[in-house]
């Protein structure tokens, strides 16, 4: 996304009502970032071979992205050619220590 972008009104989306007084515009639609996240899980397939992958999650804002992202690669493992095996695991951390 370009600095200079302006984003999109926000009446083009379903903004759901506690938020519609505090946004003005919105700058990624949700669509945009799940083909990027699908993207991204396209090109860990693709860089680590069939290497298998260890994925670690921090919790607690990461939960979500990191969710959408192995549902991708789980998708990929069943409907490509060739299945690499996925380790999922997680850690917590403090931001200010």
């Amino acid at each position: 996304i370009r600095d200079e972008q302006s984003g999109y009104n926000k009446n083009l989306f379903c903004i759901p009502k506690h938020y519609e007084e505090d946004l003005e515009r919105v700058f990624i639609p949700h669509g945009l970032i799940l083909d990027r996240t699908e993207r991204l899980a396209r090109d860990i397939m693709h860089d680590m071979g069939s290497h298998h992958i260890v994925a670690l999650c921090v919790l607690k804002g990461g939960y979500k992205f990191f969710a959408d992202l192995l549902d991708h690669i789980k998708a990929l493992n069943q409907n490509g050619d060739k299945s690499v095996p996925v380790t999922v695991d997680f850690v917590r951390i403090k931001s200010y220590c």
